[in-house]
């Protein structure tokens, strides 16, 4: 794909993203109870990597419903971006308080287990996800990178396989995740990369 092409893409995603800011500031202008909006506000800022700003929607979103879960979820998910690994731990936890059944905060309190190096609980959390949603491509692609984190290539390979047979396709993140440092350059996970490339 040409450089253009990227950079025409790449605009079109941020006037998207731009979009979507300005319709949910017209709908809390509007409603201010509005938690969705916030929530939905706080997602375009998240993706334009207005992190502080996506927090506060989240957090405000919380305010007006305090038993929003995908409000903690995704606030937590901003927090273990920034690297605020124990605020992220406090809303997944909250988010699973309340949506005990849903997979996701599982897989992203695991993966920020991951990231912080607590393997054991990582490990308990993912399996947890991937039981409760074994479709869940997010949580396969976390199974894989447990077993990266653990120096199991064999089994991460495939983990990401499974992945990938569902639909995941971020290569992006493949080939740059620090996540897979442990098992970059093992035959079965350059075989994988190499399918994209």
């Amino acid at each position: 794909m040409g450089q253009q092409k990227l950079r025409k893409i790449k605009i079109i995603r941020r006037n998207k993203h731009d979009i979507a800011i300005a319709k949910y500031t017209k709908i809390i202008e509007e409603q201010p109870q509005n938690y969705q909006a916030y929530k939905e506000r706080g997602n375009a800022y998240y993706r334009k990597k207005l992190y502080h700003l996506a927090i506060a929607d989240y957090t405000k979103a919380i305010e007006l419903k305090p038993d929003f879960f995908l409000a903690y979820n995704n606030r937590g998910i901003v927090y273990s971006v920034l690297g605020l690994y124990e605020l992220a731990i406090a809303d997944y936890n909250k988010a699973i308080e309340l949506k005990p059944n849903n997979g996701m905060p599982y897989n992203n309190r695991g993966f920020t287990f991951l990231l912080m190096g607590k393997i054991e609980e990582a490990e308990r959390d993912i399996k947890k996800s991937v039981e409760l949603n074994p479709n869940n491509i997010y949580a396969l692609n976390s199974m894989a990178e447990l077993f990266a984190a653990k120096g199991m290539p064999e089994e991460a390979c495939q983990w990401l396989l499974k992945a990938i047979e569902k639909g995941y396709n971020n290569w992006n993140y493949l080939k740059t995740s620090k996540t897979y440092e442990p098992i970059r350059n093992h035959p079965c996970f350059k075989a994988i990369l190499e399918r994209k490339t």
